[in-house]
């Protein structure tokens, strides 16, 4: 950035700005350069070896708590198998988005077809079976990557999608498919939870990703610093305390989120460089980026029980129920299964108790602030 000559001292004029490059910090965005997972990238690549041979790869489960690389890497993998070949073929879904089996093979068709199958009348025979004869016909091997594998586990869909995915050569012999499992629900066991028919051919390579420690999380935020701001915007000093905030969330985003809106801040006031008064200002809301992604894929039934929930915080599932029921006219069987996705999705704790003269009892309260919960459901 030029100084000013009319030297208002640091003053930004409306058509200026702290960002050279605002895409830099935002959520989608593939780093160029992608630190502290070499280990990590190379066991998915010799998992997807044969794959470039024409044989069917190694499955993999990719496992790590959310913000440390796990999507990063294989969107990095995936176009360097694309930029390789032509006879590997890569689709990754995104299982917060399609979290039943027709809908994961729905995006596998658009990825094979280049066009969306019919919204009504294609049985998922049908439409799996389109898929295969394409594979076998233009002898191409399907790599599959179900990103957050764990919303799969939510809906009681995973066991079914994955033995269709890895039993596919049986039904359409010379189909090659290989799965990339990747789960950020560090308390799920991908393995345990599955149905034995499906356990007995899913032997994945294990990948884990750790948590970012702080030295690793200032050395990827100064590399996304150099490319979206402008020089001497943020600070070392002003890094280091964001890299602090973001270790002690545990997930690199936080801190990603937190540079943008706190560049944001610094436009507002337009000033020319980053403060800590714009990263304290920023953390509000940056340290929820969690709560709002989880939030994001709520239906509205699931979104109207977490709101009943934050009203009668730490009440018993019981009196929970009777006031969801109004609201929703909806069974207690769906109910229960709602509570245990929200419990699962870290949004809730429902915990057992004993209770005087009821046996043992669940009651359910919230597992953030009130208000940030309701703040972002409306």
């Amino acid at each position: 950035m030029t100084d000013d000559p009319d030297g208002d001292g640091g003053m930004l004029s409306w058509d200026e700005s702290v960002f050279k490059n605002e895409h830099v910090f935002e959520i989608d965005y593939v780093p160029e350069t992608f630190k502290h997972r070499e280990g990590q990238m190379q066991s998915l690549t010799y998992a997807l070896r044969p794959a470039v041979r024409g044989s069917r790869p190694l499955n993999v489960m990719v496992r790590g708590p959310p913000g440390t690389g796990k999507t990063t890497a294989i969107q990095k993998l995936f176009s360097e198998v694309t930029a390789q070949t032509r006879e590997v073929q890569t689709i990754r879904v995104n299982c917060q988005v399609n979290a039943t089996r027709y809908s994961v093979f729905s995006r596998l068709f658009e990825g094979s077809f280049d066009y969306e199958p019919p919204s009504s009348g294609i049985s998922f025979k049908k439409l799996f079976g389109q898929i295969a004869e394409k594979l076998v016909e233009e002898d191409r091997v399907l790599v599959v990557a179900l990103d957050d594998v764990n919303y799969l586990f939510y809906e009681n869909e995973a066991s079914d999608t994955l033995y269709s995915l890895l039993r596919a050569h049986e039904e359409h012999p010379g189909a090659k498919i290989g799965v990339i499992v990747v789960s950020s629900d560090p308390t799920l066991d991908v393995i345990d939870e599955l149905d034995s028919r499906v356990q007995s051919v899913f032997r994945p390579e294990d990948v884990y990703f750790p948590v970012y420690d702080q030295p690793e999380i200032v050395t990827i935020l100064r590399e996304r610093i150099k490319r979206g701001f402008h020089e001497d915007v943020v600070r070392d000093d002003v890094l280091e305390h964001v890299a602090s905030l973001t270790a002690d969330s545990g997930d690199l985003r936080v801190g990603i989120d937190l540079l943008r809106r706190a560049g944001l801040n610094a436009e507002m006031r337009a000033s020319r460089v980053v403060e800590m008064q714009d990263v304290e200002k920023a953390y509000e809301t940056s340290k929820y980026i969690n709560l709002s992604r989880s939030l994001s894929g709520l239906s509205e039934n699931e979104r109207a029980l977490l709101e009943v929930i934050a009203t009668h915080d730490g009440k018993q599932a019981g009196d929970v129920y009777e006031a969801f029921r109004e609201e929703t006219d909806l069974g207690y069987t769906r109910y229960s299964e709602i509570v245990n996705k929200l419990d699962q999705l870290g949004l809730i704790d429902a915990d057992y108790a004993d209770i005087e003269g009821r046996g043992r009892s669940r009651s359910l309260s919230l597992s953030y602030e009130k208000e940030a919960v309701l703040d972002r459901l409306e």
